[in-house]
This record gives C-alpha cells, structure tokens and sequence, in this order.
C-alpha cells in the first residue's frame, strides 16, 4: 500500500477548528511535521532542547523575539534556534503553518499556559 497523502491545507481548513491548536501530519524518523492555524498572539517561549522550523502555507505570520520580529509570506520558512525565546503570532486571518520538530516537542516550549497542547491530534 502506497504511503497516506494530505492535502495539508484543505485538511488543516476541514479539520483545524482552533488557532494553536497543532495536529501531526506526519512522522519522519525521531521528528513530527505538525500544522496549525496561528491566531493573533502566542506566548513568549522557548525549546530548550530543539530546533523548530516553520513554513508558511497560507497567509502571513511574524515571530517576535526579543530584539525585533521577522514577518514571513506564504512559501517563507525560519528555524529557530533552540534556547532562542520567540512567540509566534498571526498578520492575516488564521495563517496555516506547517512546523518541523521532534515529536517530544511541547507548543508551549518552557512556558505552561492554557495554550499548550499534550495530547496532539492527527489530520
């Protein structure tokens, strides 16, 4: 059997009902490719321990860090470096963004809040 294809933003469109909200798309060996619609603000976090990327795949997003933000188009992608505090947050209506991190990955990071996410969903 060939291997599950998605459409990452339909599914993430049908399937993603909140902002901050990651689901896994896919495992690729120790990592997760993980999607979520972005809203106006996240918390101030950082991973102590990972590297996270992002992709933009539909619409505009910016990531403040501490000395400035960097904004990112559709078709942008970042990494930020583990231990870099960041907070992601939206510049368009729910930005749907892809994310490359190992699976032990908290949302959160270092930062416990009412937006961190334990137990993650699939698409």
């Amino acid at each position: 059997m060939p291997p599950r294809r998605i459409s990452l933003v339909a599914e993430a469109d049908r399937r993603i009902g909140k902002v901050f909200d990651p689901h896994i798309a896919g495992d690729v060996n120790d990592s997760q490719v993980k999607v979520a619609k972005f809203g106006e603000v996240f918390d101030w976090h950082a991973h102590e321990a990972e590297d996270e990327g992002f992709l933009v795949l539909r619409g505009r997003i910016a990531i403040d860090f501490r000395d400035g933000p960097v904004e990112l188009d559709e078709g942008d992608f970042i990494v930020v470096p583990r231990g870099v505090e960041h907070r992601p947050r939206s510049l368009t209506n729910e930005p749907i963004v892809l994310m490359f991190e190992p699976a032990t990955t908290l949302n959160t990071g270092n930062a416990a809040s009412d937006l961190t996410v334990t137990a993650l969903k699939r698409l």
